[in-house]
């Protein structure tokens, strides 16, 4: 017969069993809503969302998706995040997931689709929506197959045959993003591909159809006891994503190019300078903490200031030091957009390199015409007016009398470098220098006069640099 302490231990034992396998069955489900464009503000909620159900220890990620796609390079950063996740992540398509919000879905465990929606058209496209050249399409063709191919296949047997399937077709893949691709039985050249629900489950592009992300834990995850906890983006995740958006970064390089140029131009103003260096800090800022931007990097850029700032007060002129601190400066501002490892390149993509390089060539381009625009325009009336000494531009005077100054002595109103303004006989005029650089209060001789202005070189050699 069996004693009340052995019994008493078989009973704690069968509860303690049953109490561990009631834990086991309560599961964590942790989600992370994607309803917007694809860019680097969704990149973070991502990023943030996967690392907290990580470190709570969820059971699985589902991703609440509903976008028309938007920024390649940032749906690249979020695909690799879901394929390398220790924890499952899972797709809940509610309405669209175009672009690349099909190359996102595409990257996840499992993809569910609510009835009417769509998986599909992940052409690359420009900003005004035309297709961009095929060395782009090539790029998007390789990834978003290869993100269709990290899936694997399934083994089947039939008989004494074995055979191996994609679980996801990377030509169907392929086909989403180039109308020239060819899937016998589903789609001919000159269409880009995409799926409605019922055509994604057909063809092992989606694995079943919900209307709700609850009916996805229940009924195809089968988690019947689960806490559901919804990642919330704080108002620093919207903040660090728009300072990393390109527009946004190309308009700082903008003002960086347009402070170092206008201070240049009048050495000591201190507002060109001022907004110039609070550029550089919104730009580097995100990209520091986002771990892009690495301390070298921003060394480099660091050094380009310090040889322009040389060039402005120790030697002026335009010479080696100030070319080289363009150089400088402008990879500095390129390099921190690229993901690479200290100096080790081998994971930065083409692609990476060629958005870098066009984000920074645009804001250079779009800087020196708004310093062409502006130069024209400060010091009248309006909101540059500030910016420069008003006698310098409002009481400047270029005129065809000026032709009979030759000859006479003046000295130098600005720094002409070289051109500038010239006081002769108490009145300002445009002027250009003859001799290089010339500081302000120089002594000036007017040599001749051409095109509206008068040309002048130092009246003493000894001045002249």
């Amino acid at each position: 017969m069996m004693k009340n302490s052995e019994f008493l231990w078989i009973l704690l034992l069968l509860l303690v069993t049953t109490f561990k396998s009631e834990g086991k069955e309560h599961k964590l489900v942790y989600q992370i809503d994607i309803k917007k464009e694809i860019d680097n503000t969704s990149r973070i909620y991502l990023s943030n969302g996967l690392a907290e159900a990580n470190a709570l220890g969820a059971d699985a990620v589902l991703i609440h998706i509903n976008t028309y796609g938007g920024l390649l390079e940032a749906a690249d950063s979020m695909r690799t995040a879901i394929l390398y996740n220790p924890v499952p992540v899972y797709v809940f398509i509610d309405n669209n997931a175009a672009s690349a919000g099909a190359l996102i879905s595409i990257a996840c465990k499992k993809i569910f689709m609510r009835k009417g929606a769509n998986i599909g058209a992940a052409t690359v496209v420009n900003q005004t929506g035309a297709a961009m050249p095929d060395k782009y399409q090539s790029y998007m063709r390789a990834m978003i197959r290869s993100t269709a191919e990290a899936h694997g296949k399934d083994t089947i047997i039939q008989g004494k045959d074995t055979l191996y399937k994609w679980k996801r077709d990377p030509l169907i893949a392929e086909a989403m993003v180039d109308e020239r691709v060819v899937v016998p039985h589903l789609i001919d050249t000159g269409k880009v591909l995409t799926f409605t629900a019922d055509e994604a489950l057909q063809w092992g592009y989606c694995d079943g159809i919900a209307e709700t992300p609850a009916e996805v834990i229940t009924r195809y995850l089968g988690y019947n006891d689960y806490e559901l906890k919804t990642y919330t983006p704080s108002w620093y995740d919207d903040l660090k994503g728009f300072l990393m958006s390109p527009i946004l970064q190309s308009i700082l390089i903008i003002i960086i190019i347009g402070g170092i140029y206008f201070e240049m131009q009048t050495p000591g103003l201190g507002f060109p300078s001022a907004a110039a260096l609070a550029a550089a800090i919104l730009y580097f800022a995100p990209l520091y903490l986002d771990g892009l931007a690495q301390n070298w990097e921003i060394l480099v850029f660091i050094i380009g200031l310090i040889l322009i700032a040389v060039e402005i007060f120790v030697l002026p002129g335009f010479g080696i030091a100030g070319i080289s601190g363009i150089i400088f400066l402008v990879a500095g501002l390129m390099l921190s957009l690229l993901g690479n490892t200290d100096f080790n390149f081998e994971g930065v993509s083409t692609r990476e390199i060629g958005d870098a390089s066009l984000t920074v060539l645009i804001g250079l381009g779009l800087g020196f015409a708004l310093m062409i625009w502006l130069s024209n325009k400060i010091g009248h009336k309006g909101m540059f007016r500030k910016v420069a000494l008003q006698k310098d531009l409002e009481e400047a005077h270029s005129s065809p009398s000026l032709a009979a100054f030759v000859g006479k002595e003046g000295t130098a109103f600005t720094v002409l470098r070289p051109s500038g303004k010239v006081m002769i006989d108490g009145e300002v005029y445009d002027g250009v220098s003859d001799s290089g650089f010339i500081e302000k209060g120089t002594p000036v001789k007017i040599v001749r006069f051409e095109n509206a202005q008068v040309y002048v070189e130092t009246s003493s050699p000894g001045t002249r640099r």
